[in-house]
């Protein structure tokens, strides 16, 4: 193997014409996990089908050492992933065989099964215990139907330019699967693939990315962690006392403006804070038909000012021309920066194509505005545990909200939790409730609360948001 440190270089566009014929003349072997070592750092950037469609997020894992886990001995990997603006650190522990991960830190499960499925994925081919020669016809076969071969297919005469560096001795493994060609490439010597671009197998119609990956960086004999100094994002925002992102039980569902497509938006927290994460789950939908999702859209999440013009696009933060879903389903996870106010969010449509294929169509688009509370030190609101709300507040709610008692008993009720510290305001606003001037949407969200729909927390914390906001009055 042969490396030449350049530093981030333009990515290389490697073609390869696929045969039926397999074997490489090239002498030796290889599998997963060659020449490994205490000290390595890799990095990668990476996507897999099944975490946001194949959504670009970038991987570092350093081997910080042998474990012993009862009988076996196992590689201790510590890892840092870079999705979007967020940052998880975690760990994994890699079987020395075939180097699939058996555990971790639960903050990166969905990132160590795409690692397993992506960039150890050949380990199920090619295990230590059983390395396979380049001259093979095949390594074995895909478990799907028609069991395709996976083939060494060709020596590259240049060998392959990764953002890390020059490989002179590159191996190009593929199969050919429900019409596309998937490719993953072997540095002789180097312990996982270096770049890989494959197709999941469909019987019709247009295949979806399964997974791609390209080395970025690597780096022998790091004796102390690298990662000590990286702030994990979930830290930061516990610092902020952050509402529940996971929970999307508000919704939107309205045609765009032009009426071209019909989308359900999901969205949690329900009252966004500045400074905190926000999760959407985007359903693009038929607009002449409310089960039947739309494929293939090509679309991006923006944040505009009141004349429409472009403050942020999630696409770009992801350093990506636009987001893709294939199945018309989406995740979308950002953390909220617009400051406190109104947020004017868009979801754009650009139209309905194949990634990277310009679309026919006129851009559409849904706006969205919300708004946005400080957190701000000074005045921010703790929540309390679920188990200190008394349960005859929530039987009290339950009458207002069935219109079985008045505001004013709605309110005691709230006085009550203010009082008794459950409920927790800014020192500097006054502690007496108005009985007048209650919203009637408030019972809306009162209501999910009785029914179960959403926790005790989320309840406090949106009461703790109208105080602070003013939409429920405190007087002196």
């Amino acid at each position: 193997m042969g490396v030449l440190l350049t530093g981030l270089l333009p990515l290389q566009t490697v073609s390869a014409q696929f045969s039926s014929a397999g074997g490489v003349d090239h002498p030796g072997d290889w599998h997963v996990g060659e020449g490994i070592k205490q000290g390595d750092f890799f990095s990668y950037e990476m996507c897999f089908v099944d975490y946001k469609e194949c959504s670009d997020f970038q991987m570092d894992f350093w081997i910080e050492g042998e474990i012993q886990t009862g009988s076996e001995t196992k590689w201790l990997t510590q890892v840092v992933v870079y999705d979007g603006n967020k940052v998880i650190k975690g760990n994994m522990e890699l079987g020395q065989i075939g180097l699939e991960p058996t555990g971790g830190s639960s903050e990166i499960s969905a990132y160590r099964s795409a690692f397993k499925s992506s960039i150890v994925w050949l380990s199920a081919f090619a295990p230590s215990e059983k390395p396979k020669a380049f001259g093979a016809v095949s390594w074995g076969k895909i478990a799907n139907i028609g069991g395709e071969q996976i083939i060494p297919k060709e020596l590259l005469p240049n060998g392959l330019l990764t953002p890390y560096g020059h490989f002179d001795e590159v191996i190009l493994i593929g199969w050919r699967t429900g019409g596309a060609n998937s490719q993953v490439f072997i540095a002789d010597g180097f312990p996982f693939p270096i770049r890989a671009n494959t197709w999941t197998h469909v019987s019709s119609g247009i295949p979806p990315q399964e997974y791609k990956f390209e080395l970025l960086d690597y780096k022998e004999n790091i004796s102390e962690n690298p990662f000590a100094e990286i702030a994990d994002s979930k830290e930061q925002q516990e610092n902020l006392n952050c509402p529940n992102h996971e929970t999307l039980q508000t919704s939107v569902k309205k045609p765009t403006k032009n009426f071209s497509y019909q989308i359900h938006a999901f969205y949690g927290p329900e009252f966004p804070v500045d400074g905190c994460p926000m999760k959407w789950q985007i359903k693009f939908i038929n607009k002449f038909n409310d089960a039947e999702f739309l494929d293939q859209v090509q679309y991006d999440f923006l944040v505009v000012d009141n004349d429409l013009n472009l403050i942020r696009s999630i696409a770009q933060d992801e350093g990506r021309e636009f987001l893709y879903s294939p199945s018309g389903q989406s995740i979308v996870e950002f953390t909220v920066n617009e400051g406190p106010g109104t947020a004017n969010y868009i979801i754009w449509v650009y139209g309905l194509a194949p990634d990277f294929v310009i679309p026919s169509e006129s851009p559409d688009y849904l706006e969205i505005p919300l708004e946005i509370s400080p957190n701000d030190d000074s005045k921010t609101m703790s929540v309390p545990p679920s188990s200190d709300v008394p349960s005859w507040i929530k039987t009290t709610a339950g009458y207002w909200v069935d219109g079985q008692s008045s505001d004013n008993e709605f309110l005691n009720a709230i006085k009550f939790l203010i009082n008794q510290k459950i409920i927790v305001v800014p020192e500097t606003t006054p502690n007496t409730l108005s009985n007048t001037g209650v919203p009637s949407w408030i019972k809306t969200t009162t209501g999910y609360w009785v029914d179960g729909t959403s926790s005790d927390t989320e309840f406090i914390n949106s009461i703790q948001y109208m105080i602070k906001e003013g939409i429920i009055s405190l007087q002196s």
